[in-house]
């Protein structure tokens, strides 16, 4: 029996509200640091 795997992704739009979360939080973590040198 051959083993198969399946490799997914998805992609949102720009806008979407998951992309704008990432973006916000990465820019709170580069805040926090650079506060943090």
């Amino acid at each position: 029996m051959t083993d198969l795997t399946y490799f997914t992704s998805e992609s949102v739009s720009e806008g979407h509200p998951d992309k704008m979360a990432d973006q916000i939080s990465d820019a709170i973590l580069d805040a926090l640091i650079t506060d943090d040198k």
